[in-house]
This record gives structure tokens, C-alpha cells and sequence, in this order.
């Protein structure tokens, strides 16, 4: 027995150990990727001021006289993640609740992994499709010069999000102790006010960091709104006016951009910017997560 508890203890050291280096070297290859970033976009801000930059309303890198105005494509960025976040969590948390609270356990055994199974799938299919069934759709039922929009690119990201906010939503409910539903049930309460007042509150840490989560998938993906979104570097005037977000103009003009050049850099900068986006959203994930973490 004791040689047993040695051991024990043993492989839980080295565990831990392997454990704390895995961490320590996934921390280092961001800091290392952090400080690429910036040895790489600060150098535009010699020739571009950061007010300019950030708050520029054109993008015109390759003119005789560069401009490297961002605003459209952080406008663009903003307006396809609020859009498809107004999408997608309502019907993921709408998902999750069925298939924790209402769904047949055999019902649920089939719909989950159906649900996940669209995560799997790769985004330049679901840009293909938006592009090949979405895009003439809207075009034709909305009288539009083209179905490449905001909109578009909104609904691909709001597929997109689901499986995660609805996936992991439903092992925040799951988890709630069903000691907290009897006593719910036992005062007096129905199912839909057990659920509303009860199992949601109890399992509101899990559900915010399933939306942060999904929400920076939306901001971080690249492919759809480089298919989809229609490419214009111009702040739209409605939700079905073409679009370029951050993601897309950094994957359409890197591989034109001279090495070290302005344009280079530029893009570069962009990357900051959506690193310190990311960034802010992995703090904002944390602090609701902690404040919202259930207390038995």
C-alpha cells in the first residue's frame, strides 16, 4: 500500500511538471508571436501617425500617395461580429436549454453530436456555399447589385458560432446540481421558470464564456469574410452593402505587399489591432466568468 501511494505521488510530480512545461512554452510561442506583431507594424507609425491609422476612412496602400486608413475595416469588422452574435446566441442558447432541459435523453444522444459535427466543418466550404446559394439568393430577393455583403458574411459566422456557443452552453446547464431544480420544483415552479430563473442564472459562467468564445471565432475568421463579405474597404451605409474586415484585407493583400515595405508594415499593424481585439475579449471572458461562477 505504501509503495502504491509513493508511486502515486511520484507520477503526479512528473505530471504536474510536464504539465507546467506544456504551459510555459505555449505562453512563450505567444510572447514570441506578440513580439513579431509588433517589431513588424510598429515601423508604419514613422510614416502614419495611430490616430491616422486607426481612424483613417481610406485604404488606398498601393496609390501614388499611400494612405493607410483602417476605420472602414474596423466599422466593417464590428458591425459582421455584433450581426452575427445577434444571430447566433439567441438560437444557441435556445439549442442548449432544449437539450439540456427538454430533450429526450436518446434525442439529445443525436442532436449533440450533429450540432458539433458543423464545427468540424471546413470554413471555405461554408464560404463556397454562402457564395454559391446564399449570395444569389439575397441578390434576387432583395433586388441587390450583389448578395457579397455584410449580411451574407453574418449569417456564414453566425453557422459558424453556433455549435460552439450551443455546445458548450449545454455543459453549463448540464452541470447546474439537480439538487437546485428539485428544491425549484419543490417551492412550487414550473419547468420554464425552474429554467429561466434557476438553471440559467446557476450556469451563467459557462454561457458568457461560451460567447466570448464563440464571438472570437467570429472576429478571428478569415475565409468566409474573404469570400463573402464583397471586398469593399468603405464603411457601409446598410447591412447589404459590401464590406472589408481586418481578417480579409490581411489575407487578400499580404501576398502583394513588397517585403518591409509601407504596405507591409500596415498590414502588420492590423495584426496588432486584432490581437489587442482578441486580447480584450479573452479579459472580458475571464471577468464574466468569475463573476458569474456559481457558489454552492
Amino acid at each position: 500500500m505504501t509503495s502504491r501511494f509513493t508511486l502515486s505521488i511520484l507520477i503526479d510530480g512528473i505530471l504536474g511538471k510536464i504539465f507546467f512545461v506544456i504551459g510555459f512554452v505555449c505562453l512563450f510561442v505567444l510572447l514570441l508571436i506578440m513580439l513579431f506583431l509588433f517589431k513588424e507594424g510598429v515601423p508604419i507609425f514613422k510614416n502614419v501617425s495611430v490616430g491616422d491609422f486607426v481612424f483613417g476612412a481610406r485604404w488606398y496602400p498601393t496609390s501614388e500617395i499611400p494612405q493607410f486608413g483602417i476605420f472602414p475595416l474596423i466599422v466593417a469588422s464590428l458591425l459582421i461580429t455584433i450581426l452575427a452574435s445577434v444571430i447566433s446566441v439567441p438560437l444557441s442558447l435556445a439549442i442548449a436549454v432544449y437539450l439540456s432541459n427538454i430533450a429526450a435523453p436518446a434525442t439529445r444522444e443525436i442532436i449533440k453530436p450533429m450540432i458539433e459535427l458543423i464545427a468540424s466543418l471546413p470554413s471555405v466550404i461554408i464560404s463556397f456555399f454562402g457564395m454559391v446559394v446564399i449570395a444569389p439568393f439575397l441578390q434576387e430577393k432583395f433586388d441587390l447589385d450583389t448578395g457579397l455583403n455584410l449580411f451574407n458574411a453574418s449569417l456564414m459566422l453566425a453557422f459558424m458560432a453556433v455549435p460552439t456557443i450551443a455546445s458548450i452552453s449545454e455543459d453549463a446547464l448540464s452541470s447546474v446540481p439537480v439538487s437546485l431544480k428539485e428544491a425549484s420544483y419543490a417551492l412550487g415552479a414550473n419547468r420554464w421558470q425552474t429554467i429561466m430563473y434557476i438553471t440559467i442564472p446557476a450556469a451563467l459562467s459557462g454561457i458568457w464564456a461560451a460567447i466570448i468564445l464563440g464571438i472570437s471565432r467570429v472576429i478571428g475568421e478569415t475565409m468566409v469574410v474573404l469570400m463573402v463579405a464583397g471586398g469593399a474597404a468603405v464603411v457601409p451605409q446598410s447591412i447589404f452593402d459590401p464590406v472589408r474586415p481586418l481578417t480579409s484585407n490581411i489575407a487578400a493583400e499580404m501576398a502583394e505587399a513588397p517585403f518591409q515595405s509601407l504596405h507591409y508594415h500596415a498590414l502588420f499593424a492590423i495584426g496588432i489591432m486584432l490581437f489587442v481585439i482578441t486580447f480584450i475579449f479573452n479579459i472580458l471572458a475571464d471577468y464574466l466568468s468569475n463573476k458569474y461562477k456559481f457558489k454552492s
